[in-house]
């Protein structure tokens, strides 16, 4: 059984009214998303490498080539999605959204995890989740009015436009 419904059609395209938006990651975003993890590696190191040893320090350009393949056939599928923050133009990737399924082991799949201050914890005591989310911002704007933003409009965004009820925001 997916843990999506059969008919639902995920966005492709969100925008945050700020001149940013949300879209699914590609592999051809490996220009943006490289600088843009390597950029804020020891930051999410220090807050999800333990657990899912991402960013490894040794990440070379081709890894995370392949890393974004892998998002963006689990999309195409509806496995998991990898939702990147763009400037308007998408001149600059600025942080990204996961969304994955519950039991899935870790949010992002492999390892790509980032988490705003959403916090964490599921929507109501003793239920499970039925789907986990998270997300980050490059170390630029951590603390700043794009990260307040994205950390108000995550979770509207779910209510409004995915089908779970149960969603835990946050590691």
């Amino acid at each position: 059984m997916s843990w999506l419904p059969s008919d639902y059609t995920h966005p492709t395209r969100v925008d945050l009214g700020t001149g940013h938006h949300l879209r699914p990651i590609r592999e051809s975003d490996v220009d943006l998303d490289y600088p843009a993890v390597m950029g804020s590696r020891e930051r999410l190191w220090s807050l999800f490498g333990e657990q899912w040893h991402w960013p490894p320090a040794t990440m070379t350009y081709e890894q995370d080539r392949a890393d974004l393949a892998r998002h963006e056939r689990e999309a195409e599928a509806h496995q998991s999605f990898n939702y990147a923050l763009f400037d308007n133009d998408e001149t600059a990737l600025l942080g990204c959204v996961y969304l994955d399924p519950p039991g899935s082991g870790s949010v992002g799949s492999s390892g790509s995890v980032g988490s705003g201050s959403a916090g964490s914890g599921s929507a109501g005591v003793g239920l499970v989740e039925d789907a986990l989310i998270a997300w980050w911002v490059v170390d630029e704007y951590v603390g700043t009015d794009l990260e307040r933003a994205l950390d108000a409009f995550v979770p509207r965004w779910i209510a409004r436009d995915w089908p779970f009820t149960r969603p835990r925001f946050g590691l």
